[in-house]
């Protein structure tokens, strides 16, 4: 069990630390209050990586369609260009 780089026995001087200086009765209570305190920055943590990917999602999908019109628009210059090339050889040939 290593949890954050401390290790079993570290764990049992802070458990024993703790019991020390808050006492028996104390302990529970601040045991339920970590554990609260932890839930809750867990969901925050969790809505904040949700909140991004959402970003991230909305960012990929207006890329999409440009990058579509793009490549449409790409593909038709380039049959301009190749159909004024085929042009421009064949009255080269027939002047020739």
């Amino acid at each position: 069990m290593n949890i954050f780089g401390v290790g079993l026995p570290e764990v049992t001087v802070i458990l024993i630390l703790a019991l020390l200086i808050f006492g028996p009765k104390k302990l529970p209570e601040l045991g339920k209050q970590l554990g609260k305190t932890l839930k809750s920055l867990k969901k925050a943590s969790n809505e904040f990586q949700n909140e991004i990917d959402q970003v991230m999602n909305e960012d990929d999908k207006e890329e999409s369609p440009k990058s579509t019109e793009n490549n449409q628009t790409n593909e038709i210059n380039q049959e301009k260009i190749d159909s004024e090339n085929k042009n421009v050889s064949n009255k080269e040939n027939s002047n020739s």
